[in-house]
């Protein structure tokens, strides 16, 4: 009976071992792939200015929903680069389309591991143009083995986490808030 507890223990050990290598924490929290995007990053401490920002543009639905999608999730850090008062002017019900421009310019259609990313950016040349939602471009390339992001405003962003996979998509943590023109 000893030897099965122990195995059972050991078993469900392994398993929480295997998702927290598939899946990195995040914020302090599991980021579960059994959960949509939405679902898991009100559980992130870093991201609680992306949530409320996703709640002001009325996205939660929208990113609940099947997907899948791959999000590029800037931390509270990121927001707080921007200039003073800028996050506050965006969470305004009067600028909730800027808002929503902005946010959906974090996000492509479809899954895109860190895995596919290097792929098109080794197919580019060294450069992938990403179409994103907002009907923006994202180009991503290569800065040693970290992935970079650069805007259509010219500011950059580096993937800090990735391949946080989620039931309706992936997500990768950036360092910068991106702009659309």
């Amino acid at each position: 009976m000893k030897k099965l507890a122990y195995l059972l223990l050991a078993v469900a050990m392994a398993g929480t071992a295997m998702i927290a290598r598939d899946n990195p924490m995040v914020g302090g929290a599991p980021m579960l792939p059994t959960k949509d995007i939405v679902s898991n990053a009100v559980n992130s401490a870093d991201h609680t200015t992306l949530v409320a920002a996703v709640k002001a543009a009325g996205l939660v639905e929208t990113l609940q929903s099947p997907g899948p999608f791959t999000v590029f999730a800037p931390t509270n850090e990121a927001f707080a680069k921007l200039p003073a008062g800028t996050v506050e002017t965006l969470l305004k019900p009067e600028n909730k389309e800027t808002l929503k421009k902005v946010l959906t310019y974090h996000v492509v259609a479809g899954r895109m591991s860190s895995k596919d990313l290097w792929k098109a950016i080794k197919a580019g040349n060294g450069i992938a143009t990403l179409k994103t939602v907002s009907g923006g471009t994202l180009t991503a390339s290569l800065q040693g083995k970290t992935i970079v992001l650069a805007d259509e405003k010219g500011g950059i962003s580096k993937v800090t986490i990735a391949d946080v996979n989620q039931s309706n998509g992936v997500i990768h943590v950036v360092d910068s808030v991106l702009l659309p023109h």
